[in-house]
């Protein structure tokens, strides 16, 4: 480079960047120059920090993008960028401070300066009233630390940024606290920091003054996690129903070759439906949709703690929703109890309420089988005066009925004989709405309970129901063996069951070449033959059946085309009816439905019919049909004008000498419309005779 150019570097601070980066040692002098004039601005910065340097500016971008060039004499310099920031951060002028941050931002990013100190600086810095500084510290801080842990877990600067967050939750100023809150709930999301620390950290902010910092930690752990569903498919198409979908295709296989017969075919859906049913309870990894309410470590201690700040809360009422909304998620998931909390919620329990739905599914949420009978009645006795009236409308009935089907389905002794014999009656309502919510209540207790029913409302009786056993408050149904296990055979020795060897495979395919080229008979058994081959070695005692299924459960080793057949057992008890007499049933018993970890709003506001058009709403119909129609069309235009036409348009435009001797042929007349044509001369004699 020449004098002249040389000589101009001082003032062209981006060209001298670009020249160090290629060379740093011929261009040192130039730097050390920089750095002194660097040193001496800063001295009279820190005279006045409010002021604004746009020469201080400029040479605290150059030295950041050259640092790296220059590590033994730029050593103090991120240091001293810290501790200004640090002494003046709510003092200093605007763009000056987002110059610094920006600069410091360079130096983690060359690796010149520790994460731990930096980071807890920028959290610091979220007390400032500067809404571009937040905005960026944010998005930095959140990349920063993902970029940390992209490759493997750095747990000792979580463990320090995450007691460092502890106590900016509990900030004074509440702009800090909300932006420390959003950055916590943000890496949670992105699964950097997903453990229990981190949630345990974030419940601290659910008893905040500041009502923004509330509502956010409140909707954090009611937001439902993201799934990857196309993964999950994948891997239950792959490994989880793979034997059920073998059954199934032995089940279609058998009606293929069968005879068919509409009986046959009913019996098929049903054993489909109870064997995809079978296939979805298949052990998995357990894959919670609310999976931050599983990591509390105290939920029964926060719960308590939560719902006293409910009651005595001054909050909108839309706070108080989310704040009920969790406390009653807490309750059902970790089965706790809160029994205050089931006659507060009472108070609102009117159709007037506003939010009444939402309110309902609350107290649906909070049902359990821990809850005891007479708190839950109680819930249930109001819903039912106060929703299930004749003098309410038939959305108000249904939504009732319907929520206490979803507590019913969750805590099945909650409901007493008689108030459920009385729900029951609205099985026969006039509205479509009304009858079909009673009916999924009947269907309720068909699987849990049918003693509550009347007989006619059970249902037609199955083995899986007479099998079926009420359980008493706080009762488990424990079995120590594999239900359906009866269906097997019983082994006297104490080694495995063995499978068939390969020798065997090689002799029956060897066997069978003696065909000479010609067709194979294969007999393919049909459904009820095996059926009957499964039914032969279930003994008919019950206790007989148990201690032959505790038998085959100890002794054996138990093969996948073992665990075919029990499962097929298993979904033949649900569709064999064990007595076919008795009248017909009024409605088809319909198939249990999957609940999942919570219900859902959808379940309670469920409408089956709409109402009938009223005037205006046919006339609006009528009039959208009329506005793609011709002025003057006549019948159904082709999509196609250049379509050719059928033979019945042509016979339309033919001259009538050409179709006449087909129109004096008899034409062959339907078994309708003999019918049709007998009935109207029997009329038309009836007719002549009055008169006469």
């Amino acid at each position: 480079m020449t004098d002249r150019n040389r000589n101009k570097l001082p003032t062209n601070l981006p060209q001298l960047q670009n020249l160090i980066k290629r060379d740093s040692e011929s261009y040192k002098d130039e730097f050390l120059q920089q750095y002194r004039h660097y040193q001496s601005n800063l001295q009279l910065f820190q005279l006045k920090p409010s002021a604004f340097s746009k020469t201080l500016e400029e040479l605290l971008i150059f030295l950041a993008q050259v640092s790296h060039c220059y590590p033994a004499e730029l050593s103090e310099f991120p240091q001293q960028l810290r501790d200004l920031l640090h002494r003046h951060a709510t003092a200093l002028d605007p763009t000056m401070r987002l110059s610094m941050v920006k600069s410091l931002i360079l130096l983690r990013n060359k690796g010149l300066i520790p994460a731990t100190s930096i980071l807890e600086l920028f959290f610091e810095l979220f007390r400032c009233q500067d809404k571009l500084l937040r905005k960026t510290l944010y998005k930095y801080i959140v990349t920063d630390i993902k970029n940390v842990n992209s490759k493997r877990k750095n747990m000792q600067l979580n463990s320090t940024l995450q007691s460092f967050m502890y106590t900016m939750l509990t900030d004074k100023s509440p702009v800090a606290a909300k932006m420390s809150l959003d950055v916590m709930t943000e890496l949670y999301k992105k699964n950097v920091w997903n453990d229990a620390k981190t949630v345990n950290v974030i419940t601290t902010a659910c008893f905040s003054k500041h009502a923004k910092i509330l509502v956010a930690a409140l909707k954090f752990f009611l937001g439902r996690d993201e799934l990857d569903q196309k993964a999950e498919s994948d891997s239950d198409d792959d490994d989880d129903t793979n034997s059920s979908k073998k059954t199934a295709r032995e089940l279609s296989l058998a009606y293929r070759v069968g005879k068919k017969t509409k009986n046959r075919e009913r019996k098929l859906k049903r054993a489909l439906a109870v064997l995809k049913k079978q296939g979805s309870k298949k052990k998995k990894a357990e894959v919670f949709n609310f999976s931050a309410l599983h990591l509390i470590h105290d939920p029964q201690d926060f719960c308590e703690k939560l719902f006293k700040k409910l009651e005595s809360s001054n909050e909108r009422f839309e706070v108080k929703l989310l704040m009920m909304d969790l406390i009653s998620r807490l309750i059902g998931i970790h089965q706790l109890f809160l029994f205050n909390f089931y006659p507060f919620l009472k108070r609102f329990l009117q159709p007037h309420q506003r939010e009444v739905t939402k309110l309902l599914l609350y107290v649906a949420q909070a049902s359990h089988e821990l809850v005891p009978p007479d708190v839950m009645e109680e819930v249930l006795v109001t819903i039912s005066n106060n929703f299930i009236t004749e003098r309410n409308s038939r959305e108000v009935m249904a939504v009732g009925l319907n929520s206490v089907r979803e507590v019913c389905a969750r805590c099945p002794l909650a409901i007493g004989e008689d108030l459920l014999g009385d729900l029951v009656q609205y099985k026969s309502h006039r509205d479509k709405t009304v009858m079909m919510a009673a009916r999924a209540l009947i269907q309720v207790y068909r699987q849990h309970n049918p003693a509550l029913l009347h007989k006619k409302d059970r249902g037609r009786p199955t083995d899986a129901k007479n099998e079926h056993t009420v359980l008493k408050y706080g009762e488990r149904d424990t079995k120590d063996y594999i239900p359906g296990a009866e269906a097997l055979e019983e082994t006297k020795d104490d080694g495995a069951h063995k499978p068939q060897d390969v020798d065997d495979w090689q002799s029956c395919s060897e066997d069978d070449d003696d065909s000479d080229g010609e067709w194979v008979t294969v007999h393919h058994s049909s459904d009820e033959e095996q059926q009957e081959e499964l039914t032969k070695l279930v003994p008919d005692d019950p206790t007989e059946r148990k201690r032959k299924a505790q038998n085959v459960s100890a002794n054996r080793i138990l093969s996948q085309e073992d665990f075919a057949k029990i499962n097929q057992l298993q979904a033949s008890k649900q569709v064999q009816h064990t007595s076919t007499k008795g009248k017909k049933r009024k409605f088809v018993e319909a198939e249990p439905e999957k609940r999942g970890e919570l219900p859902n709003l959808a379940d309670i506001e469920n409408v089956h019919k709409r109402r009938a058009h009223d005037k205006e709403s046919r006339l609006a119909t009528v009039l959208a049909g009329r506005e793609d129609r011709g002025k003057f069309g006549h019948g159904r235009e082709k999509m196609n004008p250049d379509a050719s036409t059928t033979n019945k348009q042509k016979k339309k435009s033919k001259p009538f000498m050409m179709v006449k001797h087909k129109m004096q042929k008899k034409v062959k007349r339907s078994f309708k419309d003999k019918q049709i044509a007998l009935r109207n001369s029997l009329l038309k004699r009836q007719r002549m005779s009055k008169k006469f």
